[in-house]
């Protein structure tokens, strides 16, 4: 059974009708041709006295397909537990990234606070140097003007 998934995905099943001597209703029947089948493997076929094909072994078939059937069962379990893997990694990761959002929702809050405390700190720094200009009585312009002179 080592080439059965070659040699059942070789096969073409027909439709056909039986000569009226072998079926007088000629009902359709659904089957493979046994020279057809010949060509993708004798085993599969049963010869006449004069080694010509007379039948498909269908039992021989049967055993094919369930052993591809079971192998195909086995392809989706695993299929399935590795979706079932997959999803649970999902969810986990879905929490991290929860978690990460909040974490810089609460670090932007955070830069927000201290950008208003530097503004503010700024606005009460240069509060503070209009004072102490018109106390040495200089303009605040001149007053930036020579501490700018005064760091050089």
């Amino acid at each position: 059974m080592d080439r059965a998934s070659e040699a059942i995905l070789a096969l073409q099943p027909v439709t056909f009708r039986y000569k009226k001597d072998l079926d007088p209703e000629r009902l359709s029947q659904f089957g493979l041709v046994a020279e057809e089948v010949e060509k993708v493997s004798r085993d599969l076929v049963a010869y006449d006295d004069q080694g010509k094909p007379y039948s498909v072994r269908y039992e021989a078939v049967n055993a094919m397909l369930l052993n591809e059937f079971l192998k195909a069962h086995r392809k989706m379990e695993e299929q399935e537990a590795n979706i079932a893997q997959l999803k649970a990694t999902i969810t986990k990761q879905e929490a991290v990234n929860a978690e990460q959002q909040k974490a810089m929702e609460a670090f932007a809050a955070r830069l927000n606070e201290q950008a208003a405390q530097i503004q503010k700190m700024g606005a009460q720094l240069s509060a503070g140097r209009v004072r102490f200009a018109a106390a040495s009585g200089l303009q605040a312009s001149e007053f930036s003007t020579q501490i700018v002179t005064d760091n050089r």
